[in-house]
Parts: C-alpha cells; structure tokens; sequence
C-alpha cells in the first residue's frame, strides 16, 4: 500500500510492546518526514544500544560497563538486595533516592499463559548469589509487581531463599498517599489492612 521500505518499517515498530497498526504506521510516516539528520540519528542510537549495552554478570540489570555502576559502588548496602521483574524497576527504585541496597533484575515473571517458567528467568543466578562463599546478603526484599504473575514470582523466590536462611522481605502494598478509600479496590483495601502497622 505504501511501499516496501514503509512497510517493512511498519512491521518492526509492530514488534514494540504496545504498539499496534496505527500507532505503527503513525510513528513510520514521522520517520519518513523526519529530516534525513534526525532517522539516521535514531538508527544510530537503536545500533548503539544494541552494540553497547547488555546484562551485568552480577545483577543482569542493563549496563554499558560490567559490572554495572550499582554493583560497583562500594558505598551500597550489600547487605541488603531488592529482587525486581525489569531493569525499568531499577530505574523507578533509583529515582526515589531511599534504597541504597543492591538489586537482582529477573528480566520477567512467571507466566503460565506467555509459557514463562521459573527457568527462563534469572532466579538460579539469584539463589547462587545469595549462597556464594563471603556473600553479604542478609535480606531480599522481593519487589515484583503486585499483579498474578508477580504474586506467583515472589512464591516461586520465596520457597527458593527460605532453605538459605535469609530474612525475605516483600515491598509493602495498599493505600498510596493522598489517595481515598472510597476510592480504593477492595484488593487494595485489604492489602492496606493486611499489612497495617503500629502507630
């Protein structure tokens, strides 16, 4: 309909998460009246990224140096490891500025109906990390999404780290700041008095 090379472009953009056929064909024709400058640009980038950056060996968060910054800084709390679905949860950790502990990125979650199982993920890294001779790690803080694969991820982490004897936390869930409770889930509602604690 409107050429091979658009098409073509049309049909990887597709492949994005969250981009279907409109919003597809919308982004290729603002590439094609891009100047010439500007695509090559944005190709040269996506050739960067897939030339330059890959997973720490440590923690399998995204890096251009390995190991990453985090896993080099010898000011964090090794002590202290947050388990996360992606490296964008690093990234929405860091910006809070509170956690100084390290991280382990899963790089997904299990999920029955995606035929993702524990062993696609980076759980097995995970536990040898936690029983490497001189490991630091006292505590993991399972910080998976609050939804059913992430529920089902923190079960699969937990029965994993119990045997090793390490104190497993999980992130604390229910009423967000400012929010009303006539305005709230009853998921949430119940997560907030499940997890209440002393004033």
């Amino acid at each position: 309909m409107y050429g091979e090379a658009v098409s073509r472009l049309v049909v990887e953009l597709k492949r994005l998460p969250g981009v279907g056929q409109r919003t597809a064909e919308r982004l290729a024709f603002h590439i094609v009246q891009m100047p010439r400058e500007g695509g090559l640009s944005l190709a040269q980038a996506i050739r960067e990224v897939k030339d330059n950056v890959r997973p720490c060996r440590t923690c399998f968060n995204v890096t251009e140096a390995d190991p990453c910054r985090i896993c080099a800084d010898p000011g964090r709390d090794r002590s202290i490891l947050c388990v996360v679905e992606r490296p964008q949860d690093v990234l929405a950790l860091e910006k809070l500025g509170a956690y100084r502990g390290q991280y382990h990125v899963l790089l997904g979650a299990v999920s029955l109906l995606e035929g993702v199982e524990p062993e696609d993920l980076t759980l097995k890294p995970l536990v040898e990390r936690v029983k490497k001779v001189g490991s630091e790690v006292r505590e993991v803080i399972l910080g998976t999404n609050p939804t059913f694969d992430g529920d089902a991820m923190s079960l699969h982490l937990r029965s994993a780290l119990e045997p090793l004897g390490i104190k497993v936390t999980r992130l604390a869930r229910g009423l967000p700041s400012g929010s009303s409770l006539e305005g709230a889930s009853k998921a949430i509602l119940a997560e907030a008095l499940e997890g209440r604690h002393t004033v």
